[in-house]
């Protein structure tokens, strides 16, 4: 094996290292919301200093990749779809955080309604998450388009739950700074779930050499 092979072998390590430490606190978030558990939210919010540094050593090792090795073909679409995944895992780690930090504001309040639509809406945003990144590992374009075509539908959740909190803050006022911090887990869920999609864009990109960002007709 090349030695440049196991470089990149490396920094395919690397992101998914990161990436089962932002899984954790993604699971961590939710959970801590529907659990009402403030250590649980407290133990995201402590690891966000690892995944930020971690974010850092992977963009200079793949930056340091490009800059000694000047790749070229797969091998730059490799690093390239590397660094925007490593960006695309910091900011899913720093929604999970602002999941968290809800959780410990609606620690102590009255649940207003079954918490139902928040474990729904999360489990299919994990489960796009998860394919996202076994898209990347085992490099199937397939499961990545799977997760494409998965997005629409957290869009749809997210905009009924949208209509369902709005409708509730308009018949129950008092209860109004709990539901805006379940608009807020949700935008937040729905954000991730953009993510996601973003890798599994890279990965179609990595593998196919084709960008689908802006061709629908090619997502499907």
């Amino acid at each position: 094996m090349r030695h440049f092979d196991q470089e990149l072998e490396q920094l395919k390590v690397m992101l998914l290292e990161m990436a089962s430490l932002v899984e954790s606190a993604i699971t961590n978030s939710v959970n801590s919301v529907v659990q009402k558990d403030k250590l649980l939210a407290e133990s995201v919010l402590e690891k966000e200093a690892t995944v930020n540094q971690m974010e850092v050593d992977i963009d200079d090792f793949a930056i340091k990749l490009l800059a000694l090795q000047q790749p070229m073909a797969v091998d730059l679409r490799l690093i390239a779809a590397g660094l925007k995944i490593n960006t695309d895992l910091e900011r899913m780690g720093d929604l999970a955080v602002n999941i968290a930090e809800r959780a410990i504001e609606l620690y102590q309040e009255p649940v207003i309604k079954p918490m139902v639509d928040i474990p729904h809406i999360a489990a299919l945003v994990q489960s796009m998450v998860q394919k996202a990144l076994d898209s990347f590992v085992n490099k199937d374009v397939e499961l990545a388009k799977s997760v494409l075509a998965s997005d629409d539908a957290v869009d749809d959740l997210r905009t009924a739950s949208f209509h369902e909190l709005i409708s509730y803050m308009e018949r129950t006022k008092h209860n109004i700074p709990q539901a805006v911090s379940l608009l807020s887990i949700v935008r937040n869920l729905e954000r991730i779930a953009d993510h996601a999609t973003n890798i599994a864009e890279d990965v179609i990109f990595y593998v196919k050499g084709i960008d689908v960002r802006h061709h629908a007709e090619v997502r499907e």
